[in-house]
């Protein structure tokens, strides 16, 4: 709880420096998904999963929300923050994230997440804590991602603290009369385990 709150301190900070340099009009979206398989950082979840969210933003602010089926009950995560992107074509973001559960499938995790991204190149990084069923955990988690162009997409994530596993993600992205399609292949390490997964995703927003 201390490295959480010690870092949801600085995170404010960032954020009270970076809330005057950026204002824009609010817009409201809304979005519904289906994938063939849900996996999360390289970890399974569920075959043939449903979701849906929505966002809100303005001035660089956004919060949101988004749930989809686990099997036994829901996973209801929520999220707020800030970003900014510079003229030279840095962008910088801090926020936070919840990730909760309605049955028993698994326990609260709440975490800051700091993001940078330059060109096709993005970086993001997570320190959080795991609920755990009554025996609490820190952990963190670092990813690097790839524009590839033309939709292609590589990811590389890995797990800290508390917590072991890394994974590779490459997938490709498309719409198609104003339907997202797209088509992933997670490959998780030993420590994860679970096997590769071939990801099949269909959505919408509005």
């Amino acid at each position: 709880m201390k490295k959480l709150t010690k870092l949801v301190s600085i995170a404010g900070l960032v954020l009270s420096g970076l809330a005057a340099s950026h204002t824009a009009n609010a817009d409201v979206s809304y979005n519904v998904g289906y994938v063939s398989e849900y996996y999360y950082r390289g970890f399974f979840q569920k075959s043939s999963s449903a979701s849906a969210g929505l966002d809100f933003e303005q001035g660089g602010f956004y919060a949101g929300a988004w749930t989809a089926d686990v099997g036994d009950g829901l996973e209801v995560d929520g999220y707020f923050g800030y970003g900014i992107e510079t003229e030279g074509g840095l962008s910088l973001g801090v926020g936070f994230t919840g990730y909760y559960y309605t049955g028993e499938f698994d326990d609260t995790y709440e975490e800051i997440n700091l993001s940078a991204g330059y060109g096709p190149v993005s970086v993001g990084y997570s320190i959080g804590e795991y609920a755990g069923f009554g025996s609490p955990s820190d952990y963190d988690f670092f990813e690097i991602g790839l524009d590839l162009g033309a939709g292609f997409y590589g990811t590389y994530g890995t797990f800290g603290q508390d917590a072991e596993g890394a994974y590779f993600e490459f997938g490709y992205g498309t719409t198609v009369a104003e339907i997202d399609l797209g088509v992933s292949l997670i490959l998780p390490d030993d420590t994860i385990g679970g096997g590769e997964g071939l990801v099949l995703s269909i959505g919408k927003g509005f």
